[in-house]
């Protein structure tokens, strides 16, 4: 199944339109923020380069996602990351094994298909029943990226050197349908490598241009 990643600029221009798409999103984040004691989403007045124009990333399948969550439970848990060519036992006895591990990490504890990342620091995914019921737990984008970081060289990547990130879906794809075909490169992590970079991206976008990453 197909997952988009969508970046949305944090601009006056379409945050504080009253045609703003996503402003019960906004509100039920500023309250879960602000319940952590944490600031609010950032909106800026203006930034260069930025019209307020929501636009896609990145995309890519959600078995490739957890691919990926996978390799970074294995590594984080000091386990040997190995590839794999579908999901199997061992991922769900990572994830039971490892649960309040899984649930600390901005990668791997995150709804598939909704919720979001902000431009706002914080150690762990913040989660209430609000939350859950709209969209699932709230990610930071630091976080997010201080993750994939870590994660990369188990899986063949220079993180301050990463190879270039793979052209965003031309039009979005819904939830049913396969996700767009796209070259992989020869590496037995190669499913893994691309959702990295996709993510890399949107996180490394959302921090230099205070954009929001949303799934869909």
């Amino acid at each position: 199944m197909a997952c988009d990643l969508w970046l949305v600029p944090l601009v006056d221009v379409l945050c504080h339109s009253p045609d703003n798409p996503f402003a019960e999103e906004l509100a039920l984040y500023d309250r879960a923020l602000h319940d952590a004691g944490l600031p609010p989403v950032p909106v800026h007045a203006y930034m260069p380069g930025l019209s307020g124009d929501v636009a896609p990333v990145a995309g890519f399948d959600y078995d490739a996602l957890h691919f990926l969550r996978r390799a970074y439970l294995l590594q984080l848990c000091g386990l040997v990351v190995t590839p794999v060519d579908e999901l199997g036992g061992d991922y769900e006895q990572l994830l039971e094994m490892f649960e309040s591990t899984a649930q600390s990490s901005h990668l791997v504890w995150h709804y598939d298909h909704a919720g979001a990342y902000v431009p706002v620091d914080f150690p762990a995914p913040l989660s209430d029943d609000e939350l859950l019921a709209g969209g699932g737990p709230l990610g930071s984008s630091h976080a997010l990226l201080r993750e994939l970081e870590f994660v990369a060289p188990a899986i063949g990547i220079d993180p301050a050197n990463p190879p270039l990130p793979p052209v965003p879906p031309a039009a979005p794809t819904s939830l049913e349908e396969p996700a767009a075909s796209v070259p992989l490169d020869d590496s037995p992590f190669a499913r893994e490598r691309h959702v990295w970079l996709g993510l890399h991206q949107a996180a490394t976008r959302s921090l230099a241009q205070s954009s929001m990453i949303i799934f869909s």
